[in-house]
C-alpha cells in the first residue's frame, strides 16, 4: 500500500514550524528532508525517523521507543505513532533534533565530461 498524498500534506503542515521541510516521492513512498538533509521516511502512511541519540531520548520521554524497518531489507528506524503527529511543537522539535544529529548531505558530483587533449 502506497502512502496517501493527504498523509504527506498533513505531516508537512504539522512540520511547517520546523524550518525548511520537504518531501520527495520515491517508489510510491516518501523521503523527508530538513534543509536538504534526509531525516526520515513515510511508508504505508507511517512515519519513520532515522535513529539518533537525541531523537531516541525525546521519544523515550514521550513513551516507548518502537523500531521497525520502513520497508523489507531496510535498517530499523524509529517508528513515530500517528497519535504523536498531533503534537505539533513536539514533532517539530523531534525533527529538528534528528536533522541536527545527522551529517550534512554529500555534495552532488557534476557529471560533465572532461575535455580530452588533442581534440579540436
Amino acid at each position: 500500500m502506497a502512502t496517501r498524498q493527504s498523509t504527506i500534506d498533513f505531516l508537512l503542515d504539522q512540520l511547517s514550524d520546523a524550518g525548511v521541510v520537504s518531501a520527495r516521492k520515491m517508489f510510491g513512498e516518501y523521503c523527508l528532508y530538513h534543509a536538504g538533509k534526509p531525516f526520515g521516511l513515510v511508508c504505508d502512511d507511517q512515519l519513520y525517523l532515522k535513529n539518533t541519540p537525541t531523537s531516541r531520548s525525546l521519544i523515550e520521554a514521550s513513551g516507548p521507543v518502537v523500531e521497525a524497518p520502513p520497508y523489507p531489507g531496510a535498517r530499523p528506524h524509529l517508528l513515530i505513532s500517528a497519535d504523536l503527529w498531533d503534537e505539533r511543537s513536539w514533532l517539530c522539535t523531534l525533527v529538528q533534533a534528528t536533522a541536527r544529529d545527522l551529517p550534512a548531505p554529500k555534495p552532488k558530483v557534476s557529471k560533465v565530461p572532461k575535455a580530452t587533449k588533442g581534440t579540436k
